[in-house]
């Protein structure tokens, strides 16, 4: 019997490979380029920091606001066709800036094209994100007990993207922005055509009416193991948001280092979430969902409380590399978790009220980091990181006997 597994094994990691990884590869590279080169693309084509800054905000306003659309329209026509779809316009958009700055490398046109494309590339890239997932579910879904090595391997492929993503753009960039353009326009297409071999999904409910954030919503209040672990993580990210804003201000006004210094600690971080998705994926068969997370989230909260206390900037950045190492591994969990629980009718709709419930702890952040002056800056990092804490114990205390992540 075991010779007559072995082959089946050894075509299942191509098949997902050619029909999911690739596929996501694509897209995530091409979704980091975007949402980080495409500010730099609009300083370089109008050297106002001001437009900059909208630039961003129409990236991610739209973004937040698709969320219930995209969730809806997958769950009505399929992953792959979104995908597709979705991937296939983002590279339209940019072919048309790449001629049209080309064209115009400066002025008011150039300077239209480059905010339009923030707004059109974020609303299109959510819709391939959302639809990009909801085929990872799937593929965790007929993994059975090994989903999580699934979601540790796509979750590897988004946090290599966000690592490499802006510094290619950056680089790019150098050489001007139609280059920029047009290799973030290849790699779209290329995410176009892989997504035809992401297998279909939802096909039955093309007529379905009633998805949106609000049946995710209701979904989530029916799945107590789901809207426990969504709660922790809320609480959390509102710490982890803070850190993230408010580094700026610690490494360059406390710890005296340069702005550069910023980002070698996402650097950091990025590399320590990829060593610990690696690590949480054999930690997992062995451990269990539960232990694997309680033991994150525990790791979460001491980093945090600790790096609000950090004496000097080398400590700041291994405190903050371990936090965000943890908070991978906790993502890990709740990837897995969410493939067996969410009904596959209503997962497009559902992964969007988590991601959006997810998310708006870091415009919150972002408040407190413009109202705090800087001398206390400590005090509400520390009071946020206790009230991390305390959500994320009683997350997983509540979890403590739940079935599916005891299994």
């Amino acid at each position: 019997m075991s010779a007559a597994v072995t082959p089946r094994h050894a075509r299942r990691t191509p098949g997902l490979m050619r029909s999911i990884y690739l596929p996501r590869t694509a897209d995530a590279l091409a979704f980091a380029m975007s949402t980080y080169g495409i500010p730099l693309l609009v300083l370089a084509t109008t050297r106002s920091a001001t437009l900059t800054g909208v630039a961003f905000a129409l990236e991610w306003i739209p973004r937040l606001a698709a969320f219930g659309w995209a969730g809806s329209i997958v769950d009505r026509r399929g992953a792959a066709v979104v995908f597709h779809l979705a991937s296939l316009g983002r590279a339209l958009a940019l072919a048309a800036g790449a001629v049209l700055l080309h064209l115009h490398p400066s002025g008011t046109v150039a300077s239209a094209t480059v905010m339009v494309l923030a707004a059109t590339t974020g609303v299109l890239t959510e819709f391939s994100y959302i639809a990009a997932e909801t085929a990872g579910a799937a593929a965790g879904r007929r993994a059975g007990a090994r989903a999580h090595r699934v979601q540790a391997v796509l979750l590897g492929i988004d946090q290599t993207a966000t690592l490499a993503g802006p510094a290619l753009a950056g680089v790019l960039l150098l050489a001007g922005p139609p280059p920029m353009l047009a290799v973030i326009t290849v790699l779209s297409l290329l995410a176009a055509l892989l997504a035809l071999r992401t297998p279909a999904s939802a096909r039955a409910l093309k007529g379905q009416t009633g998805a949106g954030l609000l049946t995710g919503w209701r979904t989530i209040r029916t799945l107590p193991a789901l809207g426990w672990l969504v709660t922790g993580l809320t609480l959390s990210n509102l710490a982890t948001g803070l850190l993230q804003a408010a580094s700026p201000v610690i490494v360059v006004q406390h710890f005296g280092q340069s702005t550069t210094a910023v980002g070698l600690i996402w650097s950091a971080a990025a590399a320590a979430t990829l060593l610990a998705v690696t690590i949480c994926r054999f930690a997992l068969d062995r451990l269990g969902l539960w232990s694997v997370g309680a033991a994150c989230a525990a790791l979460a909260s001491l980093a945090c409380l600790a790096a609000a206390q950090a004496p000097d900037y080398l400590s700041y950045l291994v405190l903050v590399a371990v936090l965000m190492a943890a908070d991978g591994g906790m993502t890990v969990v709740l990837r897995t978790l969410r493939s067996p629980l969410i009904p596959p009718e209503q997962f497009g709709s559902t992964l969007s009220a988590t991601i959006l419930i997810l998310l708006l702890p870091f415009p919150v952040a972002g408040v407190l980091t413009a109202l705090t002056p800087p001398g206390e800056m400590g005090h509400v990092i520390t009071a946020c990181a206790v009230l991390q804490a305390l959500g994320l114990f009683c997350a997983f205390a509540r979890l403590r006997t739940d079935p599916v992540l005891r299994a």
